[in-house]
């Protein structure tokens, strides 16, 4: 929440965001998956994965296993590993790190918020550098 002068605004922002797969992927049934949900990363999510020897082995292998943590649904599988993953399409891989560098990198902070007295709703931007 953010203090005001005049009180307290409600404050929000997003945290999950959804998919469509280009391509989509295939499972072992011949189903086909491609709406899905990816969650903002965690520093636990980009760190723990570099004691992952897999990683220590073949480090282009930590895409893979940030991936299989921050994708949190995938049409109508039950939970999305590593091994759903590694079979995914080219192009959907690419389009998966893309969007994990535009929620994750790119955007700026802000805070979505609604003011008490007028209830009018605007994004305030997070400004780490204020005092």
């Amino acid at each position: 929440m953010i203090m005001t002068r005049k009180g307290v605004c409600a404050v929000s922002f997003k945290t999950e965001y959804e998919f469509t797969l280009p391509r989509g992927y295939l499972d072992q049934n011949g189903d086909l998956h491609r709406e899905g949900l990816m969650r903002l990363a965690t520093a636990a999510d980009e760190i723990a994965p570099m004691r992952d020897p897999r990683v220590q082995q073949n480090p282009s292998y930590l895409t893979v296993i940030l991936l299989s943590r921050v994708v949190t649904k995938l049409g109508t599988l039950n939970s999305v590993n590593t091994k759903v993953v590694e079979g995914f399409y080219t192009i959907d891989m690419a389009y998966l790190q893309d969007l994990y560098q535009r929620i994750n990198l790119s955007e700026i902070p802000g805070y979505q918020v609604t003011c008490p007295k007028c209830e009018h709703e605007f994004e305030v931007p997070l400004d780490f550098l204020a005092q």
